[in-house]
């Protein structure tokens, strides 16, 4: 009787790490989002959820900004792009990684996190626009 409690409780454990445990974005390079980017057949996103100030001091080129405090609010706004690539960054990762959360649960099937956010893409110095 006790073996068999003892696997019921392992199970109930597996089961509530696997339930509980947070989806994770696949990631993308600074170099592969450049070529994505360079491709005349693009169809992919970048959403950038820092703040307004942020985005106004220097963003990607063709990002779309929408701060993470306002995805699920401005949803209409790239409801249009949920079958699309959407690569989600911010400044180090955080804000990037709630934001994703709250698309997945949009529906949105393609979500890419960019590498090292805007931290790195700037220590790469990759162009920027303003």
């Amino acid at each position: 009787m006790k073996f068999i409690q003892s696997i019921l409780i392992v199970l109930l454990s597996l089961f509530a790490l696997t339930s509980f445990a947070e989806e994770t974005t696949t990631p993308i390079s600074q170099q592969a989002l450049l070529t994505l980017m360079a491709t005349p057949a693009n169809k992919t996103i970048v959403l950038d959820v820092r703040t307004a100030e942020e985005f106004a001091e220097g963003h990607i080129v063709g990002a779309i900004n929408i701060s993470h405090e306002q995805i699920n609010a401005n949803l209409s706004k790239i409801m249009g792009f949920k079958d699309q690539t959407v690569v989600v960054h911010c400044r180090s990762g955080r804000r990037a990684v709630s934001a994703e959360n709250d698309l997945r649960a949009a529906g949105f099937s393609d979500l890419r996190h960019l590498e090292g956010d805007m931290n790195s893409w700037q220590a790469a110095d990759l162009p920027l626009t303003k």
